[in-house]
Order: C-alpha cells, then sequence, then structure tokens
C-alpha cells in the first residue's frame, strides 16, 4: 500500500472494522459476560489468529528482554485495559454512545504526543482537543442527553480506552517495537494479555467456559476478536508509517461506523443533545490533520 492515498484507505477498512466490535461487544455482555472473561478470550482467539499468521510468514516471535517490554507494554496499554474499560462501559451505556467518546482518541494523543516531541504544537489541533471537551460535556451535562440519567456515571469508564489507545499509539511512535514486526508484536502482546486477564477473570468469576453452547453473545465475542486480530496489526503498522496522531484519525470512522452498526443491529437512538455532541466532535477530529505528506515516514517504501 503506496502513499497517503493507501493510508487513508487503510483507515477507512479499518474504521468499518473497528467500529463493528463495538455493537459485537454490546451483544456479548447482553449475553452475561464480563470484562476479564471477554479480554480472555479476545486476546486467546486473536493471539491464535495472529501466531498462525506469524508462523506462515517464517517470523515467528522473537522473545528477549526487550521484546518483552514492549509486548508487555502493548498487552496492558493497548488491550487490557482499555479492553476491561471498554466492556464495563458497554454493560451500562449504548453501543453507539461508546463509539463516540472513541472519537477523542486523537484530540488525548495530541497533548501526549507534543509533550513527547512526536508531534508539532499546533492552534487547530488544541481547538480540535477543547471541541472534544465540549462534546463530552454536551454528553454529561444536559438532563435529556442519555435515555438514563444514572448512565452518566459510567462516562469515565468510557474515557479509560480512548486514553490508553492516545498513550498506545504515542510509546510505539516515540519507541518503537522493538525490532518486531506489527503482526510479531500484537502477537507477542495477545500471549501476555491473556496471561494477565486470565487469572483475573478466574479471580473475579468472569470466566467463559469454551464448551458452548454458543448463541449469539458467543459468536459476537468470536466475530469480535477476529477483527480485533487484523485492525490491531493494521493499526500498529499505520503508527509506524505515519504517526500517532494520523493513525488515531482511524477513531473518525470508528465511530461513524460504530453509530452506524448500533443503530442497524442493535436498533439504538439518541437525543439531540447526543447527535450535537457527535458533530462537534467530528468538526474536533477534521481540525486533528495528519502531518504532511512530505515528512519521511509518510514517503513510499
Amino acid at each position: 500500500m503506496n502513499g497517503r492515498n493507501g493510508l487513508f484507505g487503510a483507515l477507512f477498512i479499518m474504521g468499518a472494522g473497528w467500529g463493528l466490535t463495538q455493537p459485537l461487544g454490546k451483544l456479548a455482555v447482553e449475553g452475561g459476560y464480563r470484562q476479564f472473561g471477554l479480554v480472555f478470550w479476545q486476546v486467546v482467539i486473536s493471539g491464535a489468529i495472529l501466531g498462525v499468521l506469524c508462523l506462515f510468514r517464517g517470523k515467528p516471535l522473537r522473545f528477549g528482554r526487550v521484546q518483552l517490554w514492549a509486548c508487555t507494554v502493548i498487552a496492558l496499554v493497548g488491550t487490557v485495559l482499555p479492553g476491561a474499560g471498554t466492556y464495563t462501559a458497554l454493560v451500562y451505556l449504548p453501543s453507539g454512545l461508546v463509539s463516540i467518546l472513541l472519537s477523542l482518541v486523537p484530540m488525548l494523543a495530541f497533548p501526549v504526543a507534543v509533550l513527547l516531541g512526536n508531534e508539532n504544537f499546533a492552534w487547530s489541533r488544541l481547538t480540535g482537543l477543547a471541541l472534544g471537551l465540549c462534546g463530552v460535556l454536551l454528553i454529561v451535562l444536559p438532563e435529556a442527553s442519555l435515555p438514563d440519567r444514572a448512565m452518566v456515571a459510567y462516562i469515565p469508564i468510557a474515557l479509560i480506552a480512548p486514553l490508553f489507545y492516545a498513550m498506545e499509539g504515542n510509546y510505539v511512535a516515540r519507541w518503537g517495537t522493538a525490532g518486531l514486526d506489527p503482526l510479531q508484536l500484537l502477537f507477542g502482546a495477545s500471549v501476555i494479555a491473556a496471561l494477565i486477564s486470565g487469572p483475573l477473570a478466574l479471580w473475579q468469576g468472569q470466566f467463559i467456559s469454551p464448551l458452548g453452547p454458543y448463541g449469539v453473545a458467543e459468536w459476537a465475542l468470536i466475530g469480535s476478536a477476529s477483527i480485533h486480530a487484523g485492525v490491531y496489526s493494521a493499526y500498529v503498522w499505520i503508527v509506524q508509517r505515519a504517526g500517532p496522531v494520523f493513525a488515531v484519525q482511524v477513531s473518525y470512522l470508528v465511530t461513524a461506523f460504530g453509530v452506524v452498526w448500533a443503530m442497524w443491529l442493535l436498533g439504538e437512538r439518541y437525543s439531540l443533545w447526543v447527535w450535537a455532541a457527535f458533530a462537534i466532535l467530528l468538526v474536533g477530529l477534521a481540525l486533528v490533520q495528519p502531518r504532511s505528506p512530505t515528512e519521511p515516514d509518510l514517503l513510499e517504501s
């Protein structure tokens, strides 16, 4: 995939797939499953797919100290913590709303990128960050914004995922992947995430038996994990190619597709306040522009 058009094409495909994982996750939690059990099987299924792909490509994982550290960071910051936050939020919040809040990733990534020296300061991006805050306030403050006012208490939980995804993109851009390609990195991270989330699922009584029976919730989990394996690998690749602020713009598409999928598959409908917040967040995302294509890491390979 070459040049800027190829990068935007990859973002579009990733957004459609990643957006679908939110309503699939909602179907899984409606089946009675909870965060650590869902995270465990997500990383087991996606890790199995990634492991087969690594072997097929003749690139097994190299597990040195540096590689172990990189995989552990990605496992925690990119999978276990945001995954647990998202699945917990989906128990209490509409799927489309969780997707809308995920659009904050680029805005949260910007100040972190500036502090780390990954991106240059720009007033337009700061304006986008401010609009993101306004969008969240439109969801939280008005009395009629949510179907149940008690849902407001779970908005901070839904913000856990975008915060950690923003940190993850900047970590990869600043410190790299320890010589691992995206598939190797995500496979190693999946193994470590399984070792972390599995015991937590058992401890919390959330472990999901693989013996079935298999219904909507179980197939939703399998579908979500399979999609996750593909789009997450592509995400790490784009961070390496184009920088974290460009890569996290996938949230623009994840949000749009997530809302559409939720309305179609789950029959969700939203208040005017939520739609207004959605519009403001989209404007904020438009202000968080990708880096110039003249920069070295956006040049064709």
